[in-house]
């Protein structure tokens, strides 16, 4: 029995753009993370420091990080979704004309 995809599949022209700005977030995320890992580094007992309900800096910059990911996947879903929406339309008109 053959296994195909549900939809077809063809070149992605949004492609390009969803890797620049994939790759912009990963350098982005890359740089907070670094101040993370400099930080445990250069003077690890500033982690120790307590900043709101009994968390400290180490457990809350880890949870910053966690959702500061998520926030990045959301906004890479909407930019990119934007992109292939606005591609589609071009590519809608240019085939009408």
């Amino acid at each position: 029995m053959l296994h195909e995809p549900a939809a077809k599949v063809g070149k992605d022209p949004a492609s390009p753009y969803k890797s620049y700005i994939g790759v912009r977030m990963f350098w982005l995320y890359c740089l907070v993370y670094a101040g993370f890992v400099v930080i445990n580094l250069v003077q690890p007992t500033l982690m120790e420091t307590i900043l709101f309900m009994g968390l400290n800096l180490a457990v809350a910059y880890g949870f910053f990080l966690i959702v500061f990911a998520l926030f990045l996947a959301l906004i890479y879903n909407h930019l990119a979704t934007a992109k292939e929406a606005e591609l589609h339309v071009a590519d809608s008109e240019g085939g009408k004309n």
